[in-house]
């Protein structure tokens, strides 16, 4: 029996290589979500031959200064950390993109992530029966109440500035 060895990534459970191949050879720029145990990073990319290129980003500690309280790993703030990805996409060209989970699971928050990113008006093929309810992007749920509407105004204003 010959040893075959596994790539370490794919051992790591980091990069779902089946996965990467068909997003590669689709050539579309694609949105990745990362949800850590404090905050939210959403990274549009664009792949090309020598890597991965980022078309933008966007933290959830950013909201810190357009007035958020609260966790940043919530449904609302990766709602909000989304919408302003999608606009900085926006304001930078990009017009549609898809969504790459890699291994991990589509959860409630990359859903609401995924959310904020349409509602900026990138076009991605999504089915709305898998984003959270209105009440859960607002925050009504939580303890720590945040006016969702405020928050986008603010990054409304402040990409149209840039």
């Amino acid at each position: 029996m010959a040893y075959s060895q596994i790539l370490r990534r794919s051992r790591d459970e980091k990069t779902n290589y089946k996965k990467r191949r068909h997003l590669l050879m689709g050539r579309r720029n694609f949105i990745t979500v990362q949800i850590s145990n404090e905050n939210t990073l959403v990274q549009i990319h664009k792949p090309e031959m020598e890597g991965d290129k980022v078309l933008s980003s966007a933290h959830s500690r950013s909201l810190l200064t357009k007035g958020w309280k609260g966790s940043r790993k919530s449904i609302p703030a990766a709602y909000l950390t989304g919408y302003l990805a999608g606009k900085k996409a926006l304001a930078s060209g990009t017009k549609a993109a898809v969504l790459y989970t890699g291994t991990r699971k589509y959860t409630q928050r990359i859903a609401a992530a995924l959310k904020g990113i349409i509602d900026a008006g990138i076009e991605v093929p999504a089915d709305a029966e898998t984003f959270p309810s209105e009440e859960r992007i607002s925050g009504k749920h939580l303890k720590v109440a945040n006016e969702i509407d405020k928050i986008k105004s603010a990054i409304d204003s402040e990409v149209k500035s840039k």
